[in-house]
């Protein structure tokens, strides 16, 4: 397929990927057909399952993948309107229902420890709908007080390897970069451990030991869509170009993984499912993803532009 061809590829889809298209891919106005999400396709489908409440599945966090956090974090990614108001209500949900004392966020009933990954997974959503609390700022102070020396975020404490701390430093980064984008007086501090978390990763390539071409897992070499709370190397490398992240050389080897993905007619497969209830899915393990298609092309648009 020729660039135009995959370009026209990913336009005869979805709302939520002709808009993103049309910004990170084409450079074009894009206000009404982001409209759109809520009222066609995907995003319409998703909306309408929502309850009363303001909940899916009655759950804020379990019965993944048909929760409110999952389902929230999912219109997110495909570009809902931050001021919609079922967004809004949702948004109410997951903070009255999980914010505790001292700043942190739990939805587990029986369980003392809160996980880091979580906070940040609920702080990109709250801080994207810019549902306006105060106690916003209690979760991100709580979440700078959780880093680690190294940059990294334990999701819990004892749950110590490698590709767990992958996954909760990932969330807690794409956390505190929504916030940055809503409040963008930010202080030092929150850009400070951004910096740190990312150099965390980059110490590692990604998707490496220190120090080795051993890779940590090889489920992080394989895209899927959605990541849920997992991670993976596209989901890294999306992060660092919404970044606008300096192009570190030690991002060459993810790169490189990036480009050997890609078929010969151009598109990128979906390589991953994450398995749990779903309400349906929008794409097929194995074949060509424009979720992964779209994101791949961004990456490396940023990764070549001078």
């Amino acid at each position: 397929m020729t660039e135009q061809e995959i370009i026209d590829w990913l336009l005869d889809s979805d709302p939520s990927i002709r808009w993103q298209v049309m910004r990170d891919l084409l450079g074009e106005t894009f206000t009404q057909e982001r409209l759109r999400i809520s009222n066609e396709g995907w995003g319409a489908a998703f909306l309408s399952r929502q309850d009363t409440t303001g909940r899916w599945a009655g759950q804020l966090y379990d019965h993944k993948w048909i929760s409110t956090t999952y389902t929230m974090q999912l219109l997110r990614r495909m570009g809902l309107d931050p001021e919609h108001p079922q967004a809004y209500k949702a948004c109410q949900q997951l903070l009255e229902g999980g914010y505790k004392k001292g700043g942190g966020l739990s939805f587990a009933k029986t369980v003392s420890h809160i996980d880091l990954g979580v906070n940040g997974l609920v702080l990109s959503i709250l801080a994207y709908f810019r549902y306006p609390d105060q106690r916003l700022h209690a979760v991100v102070e709580f979440l700078l007080d959780q880093q680690q020396r190294d940059g990294s975020w334990l999701p819990e404490p004892g749950l110590e390897r490698l590709q767990y701390i992958f996954a909760g430093t990932m969330l807690v980064l794409d956390g505190l970069r929504e916030y940055e984008k809503r409040y963008t007086s930010s202080s030092a501090q929150i850009v400070d451990a951004q910096i740190k978390g990312r150099e965390f990763l980059l110490s590692q390539n990604l998707f490496r030991l220190i120090g080795s071409n051993e890779i940590i897992d090889q489920k992080l070499t394989r895209f899927s869509f959605p990541p849920r709370w997992h991670y993976d190397v596209l989901v890294a490398l999306d992060y660092f170009q919404d970044c606008r992240a300096e192009k570190d050389a030690r991002l060459n080897d993810a790169i490189e993984l990036l480009k050997s993905k890609r078929r010969k007619d151009g598109r990128w497969n979906l390589q991953n499912r994450h398995p749990g209830k779903t309400y349906f899915e929008m794409e097929v393990v194995g074949q060509p993803s424009r979720w992964n298609t779209l994101r791949a092309l961004r990456v490396l648009k940023w990764w070549e532009e001078g």
